[in-house]
């Protein structure tokens, strides 16, 4: 609003700078103009001071209710046939009840932003060290951030309680990877280590304003120094991300130059929308509909009475005189009076109450998530949890599951299963090397060839691990006297951590590190190495290598990597062998790595030693010249051997996946985890079986390359159907496949049976989600993950599912359903997805049909009052219809309806297709229900018309039924009928459906007699006195209410049974096999 303001004033929006300058310890001078976000993250929609009008903002965005208010303000400024009560008192009800239900919901989401913006944190400012809260965090303040602890805000690393200024974190929580990272800080402040040196620190940072890209940031800092200001260049390895966690560090000190929403985390969130179900699309469909049909039955009898107005040309009676107001009126306002009469004399059609009671199912419903004990995960004490209820009936519709792999799928716990050393196979078995006919083991050191301690030196020095104990004191301790159990491991890669961690059971340990100088202990033998070069893994090499000087001053090259990288650069080693085992390896669905070595001369390491020197030091095409330089080096290799990790799947994730299959649900995996994992796990987990035409589009360079592999893909799936395709690509190919040709992307992926994309960033995430869910087919899609960098996916998706694992809370508070295992998504779907599916479908028709049963008897009764609008209910009876004489019944149903036993649905995936495709809310049952509706109103009005004709006695006396009489007649037929109707239907009972159903038709017999048989003081007309005493008395009426009750209810009956043995579907077919087993039992216990 405001800016539009500004543009109309011609007002020049200030430009905003392409980078910020942030003072360190907020020494900001007096002219600074800079803004900066605050530290607050906020995920509620209210606040205390916006709900009330916010709220009925969004709720009178509604159509019903913006409709009810346009009657009951027609109802206040014409004469109409009914009390402004019957509209006015829904619609109030309506509103507070949906209020406290969102305003309950808000109130929770408020709750979870606090425990974040309210965690205490230390800040350095110009004034000093002072302690905190989150939320007060500025730009420019020195954080201190203890190990363990979450990062506050984005923060660039000035100093640790190390003197190389370095740290290790985790991101899970940002990218999925559980891998450590090492950070570094600039040498003129690593040594800032006291609160005294950093409140007097001089230094300014000037970097990029803040974008979405986790592995982006550029800028500088300039640090006053020792009297002399420094200029030093800042990147990534420098930035230290808000959600990641410190590790392996017991402090480090931080300056903040992004803030709150500004973090690079929070530009990863999609902005948060209001999801809304299939059944609230078609309930807004049918409201739509109806709307039209009551619109066509007031223009109809407008037209009808003033017909019949000019036809007979007959005068009003004499009790019938229009007021003097009424003669003043034009004609034409005279017409409107009329169509809006009618209108408000036909309005419950537009059933009010069913979004207050459909808020009702949805509010009480979703406790059945949160009190399911087979959602509770006891090794941590939780249990599901409900964020939404909005989207309950949701589940029963999901036609694609997006899931993450790290956290997810896996228990991000890694663990070496089997070996090949020199072309002989082992598995590892409580800490030894078991082979098809000896056992291995540090008991005896003896036992293993020197080919097989080469092997295990490799895994315990090719790395990048770093070393913690328990106390950090005893490490030297360690490294002397061999006591190698206190030792905790911390890792660039999983799978170095789960290899060194093997070594070390085995026998051959890794004992720490100190600068270059790298300890491992062979056998308790302490063997000390200096590293040379780090070769660092990249994605196109996919090898990782060491150079050390070994204690005998030799020179060693020690790589790892996948099979393809290695063997093709083996000169010596059972290749063959290996190739067979790694392969066995694979299949098993673990991860490999070959181990090679290469001994190097004084002579080759000196010219290796110049190469490696130009080529870092290179300003152009630096890493072209390093790629050529570690080619060169990692040639001429001696093979060692080849590991297979396991990266630990979740309990009956395979079983989920199979069953959801079966459900006919496609699973995606969203990772941003390597292509060799990801391929590894989807494989173990079998998302990909060995079946399957895997179609890689992966490291593709171009946007014609892409363009051209997809067609070739789009071609191979068509001309082979019977085949099951996998597609597999990466987040770069994605990028520019989605540039120009999303459409065949799509192609392709629906004709796949599996998709998987890897090395995915989170917006990329939520893109690929977006584009299925907008895609022709319109399917309902769900995703589910447990990590930060899942948010926007998860948000994105129809459903988001948060997993409560081990990489903090961002995924659970933006989801709309949490739990603690992957392997409960299959109950959420299978079973409580059909179960909110089916009642709450039901629940709308039955709404629908209940009120056309209403409306029809007085669109039929106008025929014979001349269209006067005169109604043929009582106020009181027509406002309690809805909201209370037939809303138990409907509410208990909606609550507890199960059509067959949640085992068998469980247990039989199939009976989710009966449900899918929003199948009972298309056009036929729509149709079904009301026609039915129409037929039943017919009844009810003729049925007691026939009985209680002119020239018939209903009464005792030998009287007549009067109007009001007659109305009730009517009325009591009706609401009976459309009650016994739903218990029809219903085909669980318990109580509650009971107590609802049989004390709704006693209510109200109870509350008619009461309210006609007295006289109350406080109404001014009371039309109603005695009259349901007079009904009551009436054998006329009771024989009539079993008769019409007979005739509507028998053929719906014969309905059902013939389409249950003629065309059955899955679900009524498992309902008769059930209700045989019941059958059977029961014969057998007799």
């Amino acid at each position: 609003m405001f800016e539009q303001i500004r543009k109309r004033l011609n007002l020049s929006t200030p430009l905003q700078s392409d980078t910020r300058t942030v003072y360190v310890a907020t020494n900001f001078p007096k002219d600074d103009t800079q803004k900066f976000a605050d530290n607050k993250v906020t995920s509620s929609k209210y606040t205390a001071w916006n709900f009330i009008p916010k709220n009925l903002f969004q709720q009178f965005k509604k159509i019903a209710n913006f409709y009810f208010l346009l009657i009951l303000l027609v109802q206040l400024l014409i004469d109409t046939p009914t009390s402004p009560v019957t509209s006015g008192l829904p619609l109030f009800f309506v509103i507070v009840t949906t209020a406290i239900k969102q305003g309950y919901e808000d109130f929770l989401l408020h709750k979870a932003d606090d425990e974040v913006n309210n965690a205490e944190v230390c800040v350095i400012r110009s004034s000093g060290f002072l302690t905190t809260v989150s939320k007060n965090i500025r730009v420019g303040d020195i954080v201190r951030v203890n190990r363990e602890d979450i990062f506050p805000a984005d923060l660039v690393l000035l100093a640790s309680d190390n003197d190389e200024g370095t740290c290790s974190v985790t991101t899970a929580s940002l990218d999925g990877e559980t891998n450590l990272k090492t950070h570094t800080a600039i040498p003129e402040t690593a040594s800032l280590q006291s609160i005294s040196s950093l409140v007097s620190i001089k230094a300014i940072v000037e970097c990029q304003q803040p974008e979405a890209d986790l592995y982006r940031f550029v800028g500088r800092i300039r640090v006053t120094h020792e009297g002399e200001e420094i200029v030093r260049p800042l990147g990534p390895e420098n930035l230290l991300l808000r959600g990641a966690r410190l590790k392996n560090t017991k402090e480090i000190f931080g300056a903040v130059v992004y803030t709150g929403m500004e973090t690079k985390m929070a530009l990863n969130y999609k902005t948060k929308s209001h999801k809304r179900s299939v059944v609230d699309k078609s309930m807004n469909t049918f409201l739509m509909i109806y709307l039209a049909i009551l619109l066509f039955l007031a223009f109809l009898c407008t037209i009808l009475k003033y017909s019949w107005k000019s036809g007979l040309n007959i005068h009003q009676p004499w009790y019938n005189k229009p007021s003097a107001r009424e003669m003043e009126r034009s004609h034409g306002e005279q017409v409107i009076s009329d169509f809006l009469a009618f209108l408000v004399l036909y309005n419950l059609i537009i059933p009010i109450s069913l979004y207050v009671t459909v808020e009702m199912q949805k509010f009480l419903g979703s406790f059945f998530i949160s009190w399911d004990i087979d959602f509770y995960y006891e090794q941590t004490d939780e249990k599901a949890q409900v964020n939404t209820s909005d989207l309950n009936e949701e589940l029963g519709q999901v036609e694609y599951v997006f899931t993450d792999k790290t956290g997810t799928l896996t228990e991000n716990e890694m663990e070496l299963q089997e070996c090949s050393i020199n072309g002989v196979k082992y598995q590892l078995r409580d800490g030894k090397l078991v082979g098809e006919d000896v056992i291995k083991g540090s008991s005896s050191p003896s036992s293993f060839t020197c080919e097989e301690v080469m092997f295990l030196r490799a895994v315990a020095l090719c790395h990048t691990v770093q070393i913690n104990t328990e106390d950090q004191d005893h490490l030297e301790d360690i490294q002397k006297n061999g006591i190698t159990s206190k030792i905790e491991y911390f890792a660039t890669s999983p799978d170095e951590k789960a290899l060194v961690e093997a070594a070390n059971r085995i026998g051959v340990s890794f004992v720490g590190a100190h600068g270059d100088i790298m300890h491992i202990k062979v056998f308790k033998e302490q063997e000390t190495y200096k590293l040379l070069h780090v070769l660092e893994f990249d994605s196109k090499r996919r090898r990782m290598s060491v150079i050390l000087k070994g204690p005998s001053d030799e020179m060693l090259l020690f790589t790892k990597g996948a099979e393809s990288s290695i063997l093709p650069f083996v000169k010596s080693g059972e290749a063959e062998k290996t190739r067979v085992h790694v392969d066995e390896f694979a299949l098993n669905g673990l991860r490999t790595l070959v181990f090679a070595c290469r001994h190097l001369s004084e002579k080759e390491y000196l010219e290796i030693n110049q190469q490696l020197y130009e080529a870092k030091t290179a300003l152009v095409q630096r890493e072209e010249k390093l790629d050529s330089v570690f080619n060169f080096i990692e040639n001429n290799l001696e093979l060692l051997g080849a590991t297979g990790v396991e990266d630990k799947l979740q309990d009956n994730v395979k079983e989920t996946i199979e069953a959801l299959r079966m459900a006919g649900i496609k699973v995606w995996v969203l990772t941003g985890d390597k292509y060799e994992t990801a391929v590894s796990i989807s494989l173990s987990c079998g998302h990909f079986n060995q079946n399957m035409k895997i179609l890689e589009l992966v490291q593709v360079d171009t946007e014609a390359d892409c363009a051209e592999k997809m067609a070739q893909f789009d071609n191979q799936v068509k001309e082979d159907p019977d085949t099951e395709h996998s597609l597999v690509v990466d987040g770069a190919s994605l990028s520019l496949i989605l540039k120009e040709n999303e459409e065949l992307f799509m192609d392709v992926c629906s004709n796949c049976s599996t998709v998987l994309c890897c090395r995915m960033a989170p917006l990329q995430k939520a893109k690929v989600v977006q584009l299925l869910k907008t895609s022709p087919q319109r399917p309902v899609t769900l995703a589910i993950g447990d990590g930060a960098n899942d948010v926007s996916m998860i948000q994105e998706a129809h459903v988001g599912i948060g997993i409560m694992g081990k990489e903090g809370r961002q995924a659970v508070r933006n989801s709309d359903y949490a739990f603690a295992r992957f392997k409960y998504l299959s109950k959420l779907l299978l079973v409580h997805g059909h179960f909110y599916y089916i009642r709450i479908t039901t629940l709308v028709q039955y709404f629908f049909y209940k009120n056309v049963c209403c409306v029809m008897p007085q669109v039929l009764f106008q025929f014979y009052c001349l269209f006067t609008q005169q109604t043929l209910y009582d106020s009181a009876h027509l406002t309690l219809y809805n909201i209370s004489f037939t809303s138990l019944p409907i509410l208990a149903y909606s609550l507890f309806e199960q059509k067959v036993p949640p085992s068998v649905l469980h247990n039989n995936p199939i009976l989710y297709k009966d449900i899918s495709k929003n199948a009972l809310l298309s056009h036929k049952p729509f149709l079904y229900w009301t026609v039915l509706g129409f037929s039943h109103g017919f009844m009810f009005f003729f049925g007691p018309f026939l009985f209680t004709g002119e020239n018939r006695s209903a009464l005792s006396t030998g009287q007549n039924f009067g109007s009001w009489t007659f109305g009730t007649f009517v009325y009591t037929n009706m609401f009976v009928t459309v009650t016994l109707k739903l218990a029809i239907e219903t085909s669980y009972w318990t109580w509650l459906n009971h107590f609802a159903t049989w004390g709704s038709i006693i209510f109200y017999y109870i509350f008619s007699l009461f309210y006609g048989g007295i006289i109350w003081p406080f109404l001014k007309n009371q039309d109603m006195y005695y009259v349901f005493i007079i009904y009551v008395c009436s054998g006329t009426a009771w024989f009539s209410l079993i008769i019409i009750i007979l005739l509507c209810l028998i053929p719906d009956i014969f309905k059902t049974i013939l389409c249950r043995h003629i065309w059955p579907m899955h679900t009524q077919c498992f309902q008769k096999q059930e209700k045989e087993a019941s059958e059977q039992m029961n014969s057998i216990r007799a």
